[in-house]
C-alpha cells in the first residue's frame, strides 16, 4: 500500500505541474497535441474526442510534458494558425509557461490547508532521540524515537530556557537522570555525561546522542489555516534557497536522487503515517516548482526569460538562437537524468 501510495504521489506531483500548463493552455485557445505522464514513447494511450489531445502514460518517469502545437523547437509553424503557441500574444504563452510552477505551489498550499484543519500544526516540543553515539554511556540505554521529558527531574522543553545542554552541563560530570517516553511509557535512565572530544569546545559535557525535534499538535481554526497555509511555500521557498545556494557554492553538500528514490521516501514517509507523506508531498511540490523556475535552458524558467525580454522591449528573440540555447538545455538535462537514474540504481544495491 506504501509503495502504491508512493507513486501515486510521485504522480501527482507530474500531473499537477503539467496540468497548470494544459489548462492555462486551453485558456489561452492553444492546441494541445499532447498530455504525457513521463517521456518516451506512449504505453497507455486515450484521445480525446472534444478536444483532439492524447493523454498517455509513457515508460520513463523523470517527470512529463504538454506538446503545444508550435511549441516544438523544430517544428515548423503556419503563421495563420491562431492555436499555434508561437502566434499567441507574448503575455499568453508567459502564463501558460508560468501555470506550471505556479500550479506546484497552489497544490502545496492546499495541501497544508488540509492539514491545518483536519491535523492541527506541528508546534516544536520536545527534545527526542535520532540515535544514540557509540563510545558514550547513552549507548544501548536510549533508543531512537525516545522522548526527553526531565533532567534530573526537571522539565526540558524546546526553546525554554535552560536547554537540555545547559540541564547536562550543570551536573559538572555527575550521572543525570533522564526522565524518558518510550512507547508510550516513562521511564527513567541513568546516565554519565563525558567531555566534548572538540577542543573548540573545551569544558562541555556530552551525553552522546544525535537529538531529533518532536512536536506537538495543536489545533487552529479555518483562518489560522489559511494564513499559516499561504505562508507555508514561502518559507519552504527560502529553505530550499538558502540549501541550493550552499550546494552551489560549496558549504552544502548534494544528495541527487530521481525517482526511484522518491518512491522510496514517500514510502518511508507514509509509513509514518499519512501526515508525514503530506508533508513530503506539499515540500516537493515546492521544490518542483522552484526548480522549474530557475533560469535555465529548456525549463520554464528558461523559456520565462525569453517571454521576459519580449514583453519589455516589444520584440521576439532570434528564434535560432533562442532554439539553440534550450536545445543545449534539453542535452544537459539529458545527461543529468542518466547520471542521477545511475545514483537511484547504485542507492537500491
Amino acid at each position: 500500500m506504501y509503495i502504491l501510495l508512493a507513486i501515486a504521489s510521485v504522480a501527482f506531483l507530474i500531473v499537477v505541474h503539467e496540468g497548470g500548463h494544459y489548462f492555462v493552455a486551453r485558456w489561452c485557445q492553444m492546441r494541445i497535441e499532447r498530455f504525457s505522464v513521463g517521456f518516451g514513447p506512449g504505453i497507455l494511450k486515450k484521445k480525446s474526442k472534444k478536444t483532439g489531445t492524447v493523454f498517455q502514460l509513457a515508460p520513463i518517469p523523470f517527470g512529463g510534458f504538454v506538446e503545444i502545437r508550435g511549441m516544438n523547437i523544430a517544428e515548423e509553424v503556419d503563421p495563420d494558425d491562431k492555436q499555434a503557441y508561437p502566434n499567441r500574444p507574448a503575455w499568453q504563452r508567459f502564463v501558460t509557461i508560468f501555470a506550471g510552477p505556479a500550479t506546484n505551489y497552489l497544490s502545496a498550499i492546499v495541501l497544508m490547508m488540509a492539514v491545518y484543519t483536519c491535523h492541527g500544526v506541528d508546534v516544536p516540543r520536545w527534545y527526542g532521540v535520532d540515535r544514540a553515539l557509540e563510545g558514550y554511556d547513552a549507548h544501548g540505554k536510549l533508543e531512537p524515537g525516545d522522548r526527553i521529558l526531565e533532567v534530573d527531574h526537571a522539565p526540558v522543553v524546546l526553546g525554554v530556557a535552560p536547554n537540555l545542554n545547559d540541564r547536562i552541563n550543570a551536573a559538572k560530570g555527575a550521572p543525570v537522570t533522564l526522565t524518558i517516553e518510550r512507547k508510550g511509557e516513562r521511564r527513567d535512565v541513568s546516565i554519565t555525561p563525558k567531555p566534548d572530544p572538540d577542543k573548540d569546545h573545551k569544558g562541555k559535557l556530552l551525553i552522546g546522542i544525535k537529538l531529533q525535534q518532536q512536536n506537538q499538535t495543536t489545533d487552529v481554526g479555518v483562518l489560522e489555516a489559511a494564513q499559516l497555509s499561504l505562508r507555508y511555500p514561502v518559507e519552504e521557498t527560502k529553505k530550499i534557497g538558502v540549501m541550493l545556494y550552499g550546494i552551489v557554492f560549496g558549504s552544502e553538500k548534494a544528495d541527487p536522487g530521481g525517482p526511484i528514490r522518491m518512491v522510496e521516501e514517500f514510502r518511508n514517509a507514509f509509513s509514518e503515517g499519512i501526515v508525514h507523506g503530506i508533508y513530503l508531498l506539499a515540500g516537493l511540490s515546492v521544490y518542483l516548482g522552484l526548480f522549474n523556475l530557475l533560469p535555465i535552458p529548456a525549463l520554464d524558467g528558461g523559456r520565462l526569460v525569453f517571454l521576459g525580454y519580449e514583453l519589455i522591449t516589444r520584440r521576439r528573440a532570434n528564434p535560432k538562437i533562442e532554439a539553440m540555447v534550450h536545445m543545449a538545455g534539453i542535452m544537459a538535462l539529458g545527461v543529468l537524468m542518466i547520471l542521477v537514474l545511475i545514483v537511484d540504481v547504485r542507492h537500491l544495491f
